[in-house]
């Protein structure tokens, strides 16, 4: 999210553009403290991987015939690549394990566990799997000789720390594979992650440069849903909402039991306001985790994917206007342990909920233990702007210009082309000057934020930027600048018309400046959006204390 999976991916690329890669991924490692969906290099014990499997179903369709006579170990890969597919890496894991067990010799398992460890961004382990499918190159076809030199050139690329002859070597294998066996989806499929420019890229990152590729696998593998998977992203990427619809629908209705497939419906349907059923895709996805976890044994804390859409569906409740279900999301995906540095930096959702509520004391609190627990700049940036914006709310002024020194001394430790798209860069300033009834400079530095907020790509960033803006009014409205306060209201709305709060901002402004029928025109159609609100929301209380004084 979400800086998440996509913005990061989107990122790299950007400074592959800008040639700076090098600078941001000199060691694999480096990869992996920019990718979203991944756990710390060795947090998943080797145990669970190896851990014995059954075959299940809704899962997805996926068949790939690989290099052996087992029909058990065949089902137990194709279950594999099911689970890879959207990203569970666990079980899939157990599944290509599950396949050697059957059949030593398998080397496609090997090819699989090597895209498993890079999911897991334990490139440690990537090479050792890809070797032992070198090994036994000699007994396979020679189409699974493409795959595992594909793999080569990958790995090859990763740990290049970004050489772009690398790169293009790795494109060319697959290039050459496609030569051989245009009627290959796979291939088209991978081809497709090669477009995305960075050696970890799976799909999230997707361009309109990746479309064809896809739509070709479907149009040789029709309900291929893998290749539905990765035109969700692609779609929602472009903001072409209504074909991300589509692809998330037959993603969901060919792998029922992934709750990656409901996460990235959810998706879609909060992008296009219909948010009551974007929570029961979230929720839904939240079920099937916990279930999972219960029966397999399995500590959540080992999943990705599980604060990830926790942290959706918490900013699903807030938009509806529930805060009660809000907080208590809210509060168990602070809770889970950021895996990455981008998951450290997504944890400020907590502490800015309830700067949004005015709760300033308890949103210190929060940022205060965001930075006590980061690990990364990132993190620590987060916090020390969250804990800038409670001190003040609480009309400590000096203290929150120390808190955005604190954030301007950990933004030096980031990469410049990523904190030009960090979502909060330089609104701490501004609230600050705000503050201070420096208007001219508040001003345009705000229109200037809310601009960039609405321009991040991808529905976690289209998400959070509703919040953020509302972050931005609620400084000015404190100051009295009620013009910016009803500007950023517009904003919010073009950005969300399904959103009561941009409604509920511009009634406000109305009635400040003693227009009392635009004020009743914008509270009513705040209330008509709050249907399903908590009762006692105060925002809510208010329109109809209003409504009913202008009767």
């Amino acid at each position: 999210m979400y800086l998440r999976t996509t913005e990061s991916d989107r990122l790299t690329r950007a400074l592959l553009a800008l040639g700076m890669l090098g600078a941001l991924s000199a060691s694999p490692a480096a990869w992996a403290q920019h990718q979203g969906h991944v756990a710390h290099p060795g947090l998943v014990p080797q145990e669970l991987l190896e851990r014995t499997v059954p075959l299940r179903q809704g899962i997805g369709n996926l068949h790939e015939t690989v290099s052996t006579s087992s029909k058990e170990a065949q089902g137990f890969y194709d279950q594999g690549l099911d689970y890879v597919h959207s990203f569970e890496w666990i079980e899939a894991g157990r599944s290509f394990h599950q396949a050697l067990r059957l059949d030593p010799n398998l080397a496609m398992a090997y090819v699989g566990l090597s895209d498993v460890y890079i999911g897991l961004q334990d490139p440690s382990q990537a090479r050792p799997a890809l070797e032992k499918a070198q090994a036994l190159a000699g007994k396979v076809s020679d189409r699974d000789r493409q795959r595992i030199e594909i793999r080569a050139r990958q790995l090859e690329y990763m740990e290049s720390g970004g050489d772009m002859q690398k790169y293009f070597a790795y494109r060319k294998q697959i290039a050459d594979a496609l030569t051989t066996y245009p009627d290959d989806p796979w291939l088209w499929i991978m081809r497709g992650f090669a477009e995305e420019g960075t050696p970890t890229g799976h799909g999230q990152g997707g361009t309109i440069d990746t479309v064809a590729f896809y739509e070709t696998a479907l149009a040789l593998s029709p309900d291929n849903f893998a290749a539905h998977h990765y035109l969700t992203h692609t779609f929602e990427n472009l903001g072409r909402t209504r074909e991300a619809i589509e692809q998330s629908e037959a993603y969901v209705r060919l792998a029922p039991a992934i709750p990656h497939a409901h996460h990235m419906h959810g998706h879609e349907l909060r992008r296009v306001g219909r948010t009551q059923e974007a929570v029961a895709e979230f929720r839904k996805a939240d079920e099937l985790e916990n279930a999972y976890y219960t029966a397999e044994h399995v500590d959540s804390n080992l999943d990705w994917h599980h604060g990830h859409n926790l942290g959706l569906l918490a900013m699903c409740y807030q938009s509806l206007g529930q805060m009660k279900f809000a907080e208590l999301t809210y509060r168990q995906f602070f809770a889970f342990p950021a895996q990455t540095d981008v998951a450290e930096f997504n944890q400020r959702e907590w502490p800015n909920f309830l700067l949004d509520r005015g709760r300033y004391p308890e949103a210190l609190e929060a940022a205060q233990a965001l930075i006590a627990k980061s690990n990364t700049p990132m993190g620590r940036f987060a916090g020390h702007t969250a804990a800038g914006s409670a001190l003040l709310g609480m009309d400590r002024v000096e203290d929150a210009r120390t808190e955005l020194g604190l954030a301007e001394r950990e933004m030096e430790l980031v990469p410049a082309v990523i904190v030009g798209s960090l979502p909060n860069a330089g609104a701490l300033r501004a609230e600050l000057l705000l503050c201070e009834q420096k208007l001219t400079e508040a001003e345009p530095l705000a229109r200037q934020i809310e601009e960039r907020v609405r321009a991040m790509p991808g529905p976690d960033s289209w998400s959070e930027a509703l919040f953020q803006l509302q972050a931005i009014a609620r400084a000015a409205q404190r100051s009295g600048d009620w013009d910016l306060a009803e500007f950023t209201g517009r904003q919010m709305i073009e950005h969300d018309p399904s959103y009561a709060g941009g409604y509920y901002l511009l009634g406000l402004s109305a009635e400040h400046r003693g227009d009392g029928g635009e004020a009743r025109q914008q509270f009513l159609a705040a209330q008509k959006r709050w249907t399903d609100a908590d009762f006692d929301l105060p925002e809510l209380v208010h329109v109809h204390q209003a409504l009913a004084a202008k009767n």
